[in-house]
């Protein structure tokens, strides 16, 4: 059995004595390449044939000893499960591979299917109670994947915290197991479930090998990686088992999410590129006719809680004016909201800031050229709220145990039905009333006393999966419901951005810190994982509030510009010359966003703490254009710059370059060249002063 797509084989086969083992997966084979699965000899009475046979999706049985696909515990207390091959069968472009049990009646069903143009592979599990007693599940992959003995392996992963999000991490991989995990409810700041692995010494941002993969979950995850105990890499990604178990009825299944990954061997940026083009075609919101990105003006650094019509009004008209396509009125418009300690839960326009609702205040913004948008916060609930005083129940709980509230709020139980429903209803409601062209949805803490009471005991930790499968079921509902509606998946920044979300919404808010230069480094890690396109990045004020650093205007747009635009700033402060400015770049931005949104990125000179200088360039799909952003730190007089090669170019086209902004070409830049030029000989232009940015349009 095998896949083949892109570049890429995947290959399976089923030794002697029945097991499915993994084959290869590597750069494209013919398809007469001697591939064969053979079942191994005991090595030792330390190391049985059950401990070193490399399973494609082991149960936790026969001496196991390194992760298993599924952990489970049958009615009279047996937890030994060993999977073996029944059949598989190929549907289209779907493969099915069927394994059961040497003993029970418990089935495993591996789902594989290749996308033909990236390789990108994308695998899940079911597994199946085919008996007349519970079974308990305690732990459940997506999959697992088995890479040949090496002992020059590094894992790169993206971790971080609040407001200081997507750090690139590399390590080695040891037989010492480095876990990926969230155990918040969430797919969390901490840690992303992306992975990718590269081998030492040759695979670099431009060649060498690199396997990759996130999971497409937004609830509690894991991810592990380590050498087995033959030093073969293993790698494991599904729900987390901390805090979950599934007991399966008779009859009944629990499917996985879906596990992403891909292979090349040309390199980090290849991996990133290809990871992007299948996420655009298959992941995000509409594929292919996605819409591009508007430019937006979110209202919350103008006006935090204190929204009023007229204020938002008067902000729309400086919108308008500066180009915004999308008008957001963000958090406090609702309920008794005039701070974050009453009102989330009663989603009803308040009357004393709009006292004829939001329609004056919607068709004034679209009056002037502009849709509306609103922020929400669906499934979070006030103590001080009509909601949380008519159904205190509605919250995860445990009974005669503390409430731990989190900016002053509890989490709804989302995996209760009631709550589902109505959250459903009164967001269609309020799409349905008023002209609401986008949502802002929030997320704002972490779980605490994740609990299910109203379920019977052995069947509350299926929370962990339920709610977020509700949640799910809300946004694509209502998206059914209200064809033209756009969501932004926001949590305290990018504590919720994951390939599970990603497919129900359109955009992602990155982070918190909106600082331009700290941004560069959150944009550069983003972007190992996940497209541009979804990637918003505002223009807000200065000195930003996460750091005090201040910068221009025209900074702050150069470091935002590099992924889908908002302008956050408070507009009633800004000055005449602030208003150009903006003007400039805006109509500059929309100029070239379909290059940034739907083109390929280089990253040509990461952002690092001992480099002056960082650079992208983005290339469109049919490599006739392209736009280089250079960022300065901050410079010295000895400084002698190296010059910034661009890559992807068509080296036999020629491209005229010119200045974003329209601004003069700095000395020793040509007008006009070939690609091959440009990506030999590339550009050498010394900024000066701290934090400075250039622009370069190339049109071939």
């Amino acid at each position: 059995m095998r896949l083949d797509g892109g570049g890429v084989t995947y290959a399976m086969g089923v030794d002697e004595q029945g097991y499915l083992q993994p084959l290869y997966w590597g750069q494209a084979l013919d398809e007469t390449a001697p591939l064969s699965a053979r079942h191994p000899a005991e090595l030792s009475g330390f190391d049985p044939a059950g401990s070193i046979t490399p399973q494609e999706y082991a149960g936790q049985g026969e001496g196991l000893v390194s992760e298993p696909g599924v952990k489970a515990v049958f009615a009279d207390g047996n937890r030994d499960l060993v999977l073996k091959y029944r059949r598989h069968i190929i549907s289209g472009e779907t493969l099915t591979v069927e394994l059961v049990d040497i003993r029970r009646p418990l089935t495993v069903i591996l789902h594989y299917a290749i996308d033909p143009k990236t390789g990108v592979i994308a695998r899940s599990a079911s597994v199946r109670n085919g008996d007349s007693k519970p079974v308990r599940i305690d732990q459940i992959a997506a999959a697992t994947y088995t890479l040949p003995v090496g002992n020059d392996y590094r894992l790169r992963y993206l971790t971080g915290r609040h407001a200081s999000e997507w750090s690139r991490v590399e390590t080695p991989v040891t037989p010492a197991l480095t876990v990926l995990e969230s155990r918040r409810g969430s797919t969390g700041h901490g840690n992303q479930p992306w992975f990718a692995l590269v081998k030492d010494g040759k695979s670099s941002e431009a060649d060498g090998p690199v396997w990759y993969g996130a999971l497409a979950w937004s609830g509690s995850f894991r991810l592990s990686v380590g050498l087995d105990n033959l030093s073969r890499v293993r790698i494991s990604g599904g729900y987390n088992p901390y805090d979950f178990s599934w007991t399966l009825k008779p009859g009944e299944s629990l499917d996985t999410p879906t596990f992403y990954t891909g292979y090349t061997s040309k390199g980090m940026g290849e991996a990133s590129r290809r990871f992007h083009a299948f996420q655009r075609a298959a992941i995000i919101s509409g594929g292919a006719r996605a819409k591009i990105r508007p430019v937006l003006y979110n209202s919350w650094e103008a006006t935090t809680f204190n929204v009023t019509e007229a204020g938002q009004m008067a902000l729309a008209e400086k919108a308008a004016r500066i180009g915004v396509e999308r008008f957001v009125v963000d958090d406090g418009w609702f309920g008794a909201r005039d701070d974050d300690k009453a009102g989330l839960g009663d989603w009803t326009v308040n009357p004393r800031k709009f006292p004829n609702g939001l329609k004056p205040l919607i068709d004034r913004v679209k009056a002037l050229g502009m849709d509306f948008g609103l922020w929400v916060e669906p499934e979070m609930v006030n103590v001080n709220s009509d909601l949380y005083r008519a159904h205190p129940d509605w919250v995860l709980n445990f009974p005669d145990r503390p409430r731990t509230e989190g900016r002053n709020q509890l989490v709804l139980n989302l995996a209760r039905t009631d709550v589902r429903d109505h959250l459903l209803a009164v967001l269609d409601r309020l799409v349905s009333q008023n002209d609401i062209a986008f949502l802002k949805w929030d997320y704002n803490r972490n779980w605490t006393e994740a609990g299910w009471p109203e379920m019977p005991p052995e069947d509350q930790q299926r929370v962990q999966v339920q709610y977020i499968r509700n949640l799910y079921h809300i946004l694509a509902e209502l998206r059914r419901r209200h064809p033209g509606l756009e969501i932004e998946g926001c949590s305290g920044g990018g504590g919720r951005i994951d390939l599970g979300i990603m497919g129900l919404t359109d955009q992602s808010w990155t982070s918190d810190n909106t600082d331009p230069y700290d941004r560069l480094t959150i944009q550069d890690g983003f972007t190992q994982a996940y497209a541009p396109p979804i990637m918003m990045a505002w223009v807000t004020d200065s000195p930003n509030w996460a750091n005090g650093r201040e910068t221009s205007l025209d900074y702050r747009f150069l470091s935002a510009m590099q992924g889908s635009l908002g302008i956050g700033a408070n507009l009633d402060h800004w000055q005449d010359v602030d208003f150009a400015t903006a003007s400039k770049w805006i109509a500059a931005y929309k100029s070239i966003r379909d290059i940034v949104q739907r083109g390929d990125l280089y990253r040509i000179a990461p952002p690092r703490p001992d480099a002056a200088t960082s650079a992208t360039f983005h290339v469109s799909p049919d490599k006739r254009r392209a736009v280089l952003f250079q960022m300065l730190h901050s410079s010295s007089f000895r400084d002698n710059v190296e010059a910034l090669h661009p890559a992807g170019l068509d080296p036999l086209r020629s491209y005229r370059v010119r200045m974003l902004d329209g601004s003069a070409l700095p000395d020793g830049v040509p007008a006009q060249a070939s690609g091959a030029y440009w990506m030999e000989q590339g550009l050498q232009v010394k900024l000066k002063g701290d934090y400075k940015g250039a622009a370069y349009l190339f049109e071939g």
